[in-house]
């Protein structure tokens, strides 16, 4: 997690736009093993108030995510 000030200066994204998707700079992106026990997830669009609805292994597919342990 990025915190709140430095969101729009490291990843181009407004507050609350910020999607695993598209992103303008090559982040590698992080899932808690838990995902893929849900049928599907919902993430930004890349704009506040829009949102994409997912099956986990896509997401995880486009992002070349990582699946791993958290913890929380």
């Amino acid at each position: 997690m990025v915190p709140m000030k430095e969101v729009l200066s490291l990843t181009g994204y407004i507050r609350g736009g910020c999607s695993p998707l598209g992103m303008k700079k090559n982040y590698p992106t992080f899932f808690d093993q838990a995902i893929m026990d849900l049928d599907t997830v919902i993430i930004s669009a890349g704009l506040r108030g829009y949102q994409l609805k997912l099956v986990p292994r896509d997401l995880i597919a486009l992002t070349s995510g990582q699946v791993g342990e958290i913890g929380f």
